[in-house]
């Protein structure tokens, strides 16, 4: 076996330690059609993981929703009204399923589309068993140290750096379908400003040839 062989089986056995932490999410797109409210739940295994909450108004109306989370006790956490969008972080306080809540009761006939995330950190508190273990060899074990420890630094940065891909790719969709739906309305308000305005002139111009045909119509001595 190469000297370098127990460092990467170690390496290995860090990396499964590592993602024994489960992440559990949902990422969904929901239509609301007008007076409905939606409820979506999620679990925390055990109190003190971190839950994440995400959602954005993609169309319909004013892009706002109404919204609200509580916890098994049926506590209210989070509560919005008329809100585009909202990034949410909070720590459960205890074990069991958070709801999370939308309400689209204020529109009278607009249907919306809500892009929403939960994600709940399902973190093992348990320390990494280190597979070569020797009580004599404390400089292989310092060097092991070492290296483990850059390797959860290096896993930490990763984690907060797509972290930081995904919200922008959030925040670029959000903003492109807002954006794709001004334009639209845009469009429409030209198309039927254009059409009244040509049927005004269609019209005028109709009016006006009746009126000299009239005048020229008119029995009676002719005029100098």
């Amino acid at each position: 076996m190469s000297p370098t062989s127990p460092r990467l089986m170690l390496v290995v056995a860090a990396l499964l330690a590592l993602l024994s932490s489960q992440v559990a999410a949902v990422t969904l797109t929901y239509r609301m059609a007008p007076h409905e409210r939606a409820c979506f739940h999620a679990a925390a295994k055990e109190a003190g993981e971190k839950v994440a909450f995400y959602f954005a108004v993609q169309s319909g109306g004013s892009f706002d929703i109404d919204y609200d989370v509580t916890d098994p006790n049926s506590a209210i956490i989070l509560q919005g009204h008329k809100e585009r969008q909202g990034d949410f972080v909070f720590t459960a306080k205890m074990a069991g399923e958070y709801t999370f809540c939308f309400s689209n009761v204020m529109s009278t006939f607009a249907e919306k589309y809500v892009d929403f995330d939960i994600t709940v950190e399902h973190e093992s508190h348990k320390p990494a068993t280190n597979p070569l273990e020797d009580p004599k060899k404390e400089e292989k074990k310092e060097a092991v140290k070492k290296d483990l420890e850059r390797l959860e630094g290096g896993i930490e940065n990763m984690q907060m750096y797509l972290g930081n891909v995904q919200r922008l790719h959030k925040h670029f969709r959000t903003r492109e379908n807002r954006n794709f739906s001004t334009v639209q309305s845009t469009e429409s308000r030209i198309f039927w400003f254009a059409t009244v305005e040509s049927c005004m002139i269609v019209g005028i111009a109709l009016v006006q040839v009746f009126v000299i045909q009239t005048f020229f119509n008119k029995s009676g001595r002719p005029r100098v």
